[in-house]
């Protein structure tokens, strides 16, 4: 038990410091230019279009509540859709500012465990296979993106080696889901759609934030930027992908022929991503004291 607490505590500690490290790097490597545009782009941002994208980006929370649901009802659990949202925004608010301990996958997987008596090892596959099916999907529509971006060739063949990982994408992640989260094969069709609704529904989030800033050069080439980083941040080396987003936008944007010239613009993008995922993370502070059904 000791061992096991010591484990959580280095692994808390560890993605505090890789988070500080980045959020550190890119505050050094930013000129006082750069700061300056940056604070600008943030100050004049549109506030309406940001308040449309805080809609759309808490839309793909209840279609990603929606789905996990799904996953449940495959166990047996048959959940209420407010009360599942309510976990899913409470898991939201301990990955984002409770980074210590089990954080809020574990949390909610010990709370129905203990409530429902469902077996935690069920309720960790679900939670699992919900984060696996959007990283599939958030992949295939980079894969997409990339090919309709500016990005220059980083590889040899590199729009051939894009289009098959766009075809292999869903055999393989099938042939993963068949072997490993059999139980859950009912779901599969339905999941990926709800996949692409989480997405598309973040797509269109960033695309008014970046209507927001005003932003100029190709939308397509902020996207695939976005979607990368979006994988990036589910990836568990950072405190809720603070620092690792950012990281991405920094020195990505240079590999994008119509926006390397635009970095301050990236980041100010990020930057109001990352307060709207706060604030709408903040709706789970409602439900610490007590959740009920």
């Amino acid at each position: 038990m000791a061992n096991k607490k010591l484990k959580k505590a280095v692994s808390t500690v560890l993605k505090i410091a890789i988070s500080a490290v980045a959020i550190g790097y890119l505050v050094y490597s930013l000129s006082p230019e750069e700061e300056k545009d940056i604070l600008n782009a943030l100050k004049s941002s549109n506030k309406g279009w940001l308040l449309v994208a805080f809609v759309l980006f808490n839309l793909s929370k209840i279609i990603s509540s929606i789905r996990l649901n799904k996953y449940f009802n495959c166990l047996g659990l048959k959940l209420k859709e407010i009360y599942n949202l309510k976990l899913y925004y409470l898991g939201m608010f301990y990955n984002l500012f409770l980074p210590g301990g089990i954080g809020g996958d574990g949390y909610k997987v010990y709370l129905l465990h203990k409530k429902y008596d469902i077996k935690a090892k069920g309720l960790i596959a679900a939670t699992l296979l919900d984060r696996l099916s959007g990283v599939v999907v958030l992949g295939f529509m980079a894969l997409i993106l990339a090919l309709l971006s500016t990005v220059e060739e980083i590889i040899p063949f590199q729009n051939v080696v894009l289009i098959i990982g766009m075809v292999a994408a869903f055999p393989i992640f099938w042939f993963v889901h068949n072997k490993f989260f059999k139980t859950f094969n009912p779901e599969f069709v339905r999941a990926l759609v709800m996949g692409f609704g989480v997405q598309l529904s973040q797509l269109i989030c960033a695309a008014f934030i970046l209507l927001a800033l005003n932003v100029e050069g190709s939308y397509f080439d902020y996207m695939t930027l976005f979607l990368v980083s979006s994988v990036v941040a589910v990836l568990p080396f950072t405190i809720g992908g603070v620092g690792a987003r950012e990281l991405v936008f920094s020195e990505g944007v240079v590999l994008f022929t119509s926006i390397a010239t635009f970095r301050p613009e990236a980041l100010a993008f990020s930057v109001l991503f990352f307060v709207i995922t706060a604030v709408s993370s903040l709706i789970g502070v409602v439900y610490t004291v007590k959740l009920k059904e």
